[in-house]
């Protein structure tokens, strides 16, 4: 695999020396390698050496990264049937719903850049869930003094509007080819629910970590327990409900979930404490946004803007660090990071302070991926001292003039970056009965006091940290999108990748594979295992309190993503080895 100099990348869907002794940069490809290879808990791949676990994947003609190698296979299987990049993104979404239930699915939610070789400019799909409309500021103080347990976490008053089938059909109406039916590009997902998919190793430690909830629900714990108890890797899980439920939605489209099984979800969602009413999903609308845009090192950067977080996030931590020369840095060594840290601290205080659903909240968007605004935060930087916290700045100064993700490419250069969801491992645990799919839990990313840009109002959009992201090269062509799962760790997880690579020369695996790092506003430093202990040392001594997590550590989230090389027209993908991410090419 190619390294960056010479090549045109694309991640597409359906990702202070003086101070310390340590850290000055060696060459770029000796650093990505003492990055990415610090220890290894698994036999190195024997394959391509830029991928340790053979995750990666090459083709000429289309390729799809994403979390499950099944979903993944699906998209393939649309674009070579003569789907473009929409058809095949759409496909794997309804996919990886059935193979990865524990991230998103029928009941969630989620965020979509496409951007099609005869668009001018990229567009932004919004398909975040919505607070009903009985939804209050103080419900859920209210909930937790009348002894509710974990009012925003499990159960039925932690589910938002869904919007995953009307998203992804609106893309697909919208965008898709019109060369293949409805029909045709969901039959992928039919197969996979009827006939079912493997549990990994991966998937069973996720059904022990949330055994409780799920068992609190018969209907989910039908699905994916043995008798209450985790099942064991190798068994097959079908799901004959939800394999039914997709097949109305092949026939009839999305009036299947916001109006005939309407009753039916609401059921489910009351019966388990919930709000959510029938009027709710019929109100329930996918909007079309202008992506926000900014730049590092030359490179333009388009993402998501509010309801979510991320994209702003990323651009304003990049911003930041522009100011300072990031190359001459050893990844991953202390510098390194506490430069990382103190970026990510300045940009989560803003985050938190400023960000929320932008149709009830005047944001200050522009303030905060402002150039200028950056550099007054970059003169906070020490950079012999830990920033234990930071409080946020005064964006509105600069005011002229933000799971699972996968990513898509076709041979036309046609790109696709999704990132969806259910919130938490399993959502809420809520099953709907007889229609095998799982309601979210995202009213937990509201907060549950009044009186905050974030807090809960009917109809309203909780704050997302969903960032999937495209990248232009200087020339203005495709260059790079990525996106992962994660909560607030996909921020970090999306800057630190364009980094690796625009930074440190690393290719699309290399760039996912090395060991993380995030920090927000205060609190804890999280570090993965691999980082080197010269790093965790040198941090601890500037101040920090580091947590160092296993080697490779599903917390930093799974992040996919591919890359074209113009010079040679050959895709390549890249995915993630915390989790089942596998790409597939052909």
């Amino acid at each position: 695999m190619k390294k960056i100099s010479g090549c045109t990348l694309i991640i597409a869907l359906v990702l202070g020396c003086a101070a310390l002794a340590v850290g000055c940069a060696g060459s770029p490809a000796s650093a990505a390698q003492e990055a990415v290879s610090a220890a290894r808990p698994r036999p190195a791949y024997q394959g391509d050496p830029d991928d340790l676990y053979g995750r990666s994947a090459v083709g000429k003609n289309g390729i799809v990264a994403s979390a499950k190698p099944e979903a993944s296979q699906v998209g393939i299987d649309i674009l070579k049937a003569g789907g473009n990049a929409v058809d095949a993104a759409v496909a794997t979404g309804f996919a990886i719903g059935v193979v990865e239930p524990n991230t998103s699915g029928l009941g969630g939610g989620g965020f979509m850049i496409i951007k099609l070789v005869n668009m001018p400019e990229a567009v932004v799909i919004d398909f975040r869930e919505m607070a009903p409309g009985a939804s209050t500021p103080d419900m859920y103080v209210k909930a937790k003094a009348a002894g509710v347990k974990d009012p925003t976490e499990t159960g039925g008053l932690s589910s938002g509007i869904p919007g995953d089938v009307k998203g992804l059909l609106y893309a697909l109406d919208n965008y898709g080819s019109k060369k293949l039916d409805r029909k045709q590009i969901m039959q992928g997902a039919i197969d996979l629910a009827e006939n079912g998919f493997v549990v990994t190793s991966n998937f069973q430690g996720m059904i022990q970590d949330n055994l409780e909830r799920i068992n609190q629900y018969p209907a989910t714990a039908k699905i994916y327990t043995d008798d209450g108890l985790p099942p064991e890797p190798g068994t097959v899980i079908k799901n004959p409900d939800l394999a039914a439920t997709l097949r109305l939605i092949a026939d009839k489209g999305e009036s299947v979930i916001y109006k005939d099984l309407a009753q039916e979800i609401a059921d489910a969602v009351q019966a388990a404490g919930g709000i959510l009413t029938v009027e709710d999903l019929a109100k329930y609308e996918v909007k079309v946004r202008k992506p926000v845009t900014g730049t590092y090192k030359g490179y333009t950067i388009i993402s998501v803007p509010p309801a979510s977080s991320g994209g702003t996030t990323v651009i304003e931590t990049l911003n930041i660090l522009e100011n300072m020369d990031l190359s001459k840095l050893r990844p991953a060594s202390a510098p390194a990071v506490h430069a990382w840290i103190q970026a990510l601290r300045l940009a989560f205080a803003d985050r938190g302070s400023f960000l929320a659903d932008s149709d009830f909240v005047d944001v200050p968007l522009k303030g905060m991926t402002s150039k200028d605004y950056a550099r007054t935060l970059y003169q906070k930087f020490d950079p012999a001292k830990a920033m234990l916290s930071a409080a946020a700045g005064e964006p509105a100064k600069y005011e002229s003039g933000s799971t699972t993700s996968f990513s898509v490419m076709d041979k036309e250069g046609n790109m696709v970056t999704i990132t969806k969801t259910i919130n938490f491992f399993f959502g809420s645990a809520v099953t709907v009965p007889g229609r095998g799919f799982i309601m979210n839990d995202e009213m937990d990313d509201f907060v549950t006091t009044p009186g905050h840009v974030q807090s809960v109002e009917p109809y309203k959009r909780p704050l997302s940290s969903m960032t999937p992201t495209l990248v232009l090269d200087p020339q203005g062509r495709p260059f790079m999108t990525l996106g992962s799962p994660g909560a607030t760790r996909i921020i970090a997880a999306v800057a630190q990748i364009i980094s690796n690579v625009v930074d440190h020369g690393m290719t699309i695996q290399e760039a996912i594979d090395a060991p993380r790092f995030f920090a927000t506003a205060s609190g804890q430093v999280h570090i993965e295992g691999r980082t080197p202990s010269a790093t965790v040392e040198g941090l601890r001594k500037l101040g920090y309190d580091v947590n160092v997590h296993a080697d490779w550590d599903n917390y930093f989230g799974g992040a996919q993503g591919a890359y074209f090389d113009q010079d040679t027209k050959t895709l390549y993908g890249g995915a993630d080895p915390r989790r089942d991410g596998h790409a597939k090419a052909y």
